[in-house]
């Protein structure tokens, strides 16, 4: 009778070791767990607070200055069309690419777009010189009926506009939204020109 109460007793004692390290073990993840979460919590939270986003220098006051005719400072002595890429930012994974404030803006907007079901596509962005001659040509010139502002002139070739491939429902959000990130529906009889108007973030 003894025995078979000490063998019970040792396989009582057994199964509470096994579960007091199984315990243990569980706690270990756990707190593994919300260390990492933790972290990502808090470089979210940076990023957040600095208004910048992966792989884009944070937007400040700074370099989103324009001079009086509405032209980036940091791009004005390319010229218009003239710009080159390394001035530039590109625009999330797209392969289009904006004045730096702007492109960071528009990735910003379209990611955000996104996160409510919302897709927003774009077509065109920095137009150089050589491609405006070329869609002035084709198109004709805004002024006189076409879609193409005069080479030169075009917000296009400073990085400060982007053409979207907009859907009903993509145009109507732009249109509720996309101030909040300095962009404007700023062409009559286009509607999928948008420019980018750094004063309206100041």
């Amino acid at each position: 009778m003894l025995n078979g109460i000490t063998g019970v007793t040792a396989r009582i004692n057994d199964i509470e070791h096994r579960i007091a390290s199984m315990t243990q073990q569980t706690a270990a993840r756990t707190a593994t767990a919300v260390s990492q979460t933790g972290q990502a919590f808090a470089s979210a939270l940076a990023s957040a607070v600095s208004g910048s986003t992966a792989g884009t220098p944070a937007t400040t006051a700074t370099n989103m200055k324009v001079n009086a005719s509405g032209v980036p400072e940091d791009l004005a002595a390319y010229g218009n069309g003239k710009v080159p890429a390394s001035a530039l930012g590109q625009v999330g994974g797209t392969g289009h690419r904006l004045w730096g404030p702007a492109a960071e803006k528009l990735t910003q907007l379209i990611a955000d777009a996104k996160a409510q079901g919302v897709t927003i596509g774009i077509t065109d962005s920095y137009r150089p010189y050589e491609e405006q001659v070329d869609l002035a040509r084709r198109k004709g010139l805004y002024s006189q009926g076409g879609l193409a502002a005069k080479p030169g002139t075009s917000d296009h070739g400073w990085g400060m506009a982007a053409d979207l491939d907009l859907n009903a429902k993509a145009l109507t959000w732009m249109r509720q939204n996309a101030g909040r990130y300095g962009f404007e529906e700023d062409t009559p009889r286009e509607s999928w020109h948008w420019g980018f108007k750094p004063e309206k973030l100041m």
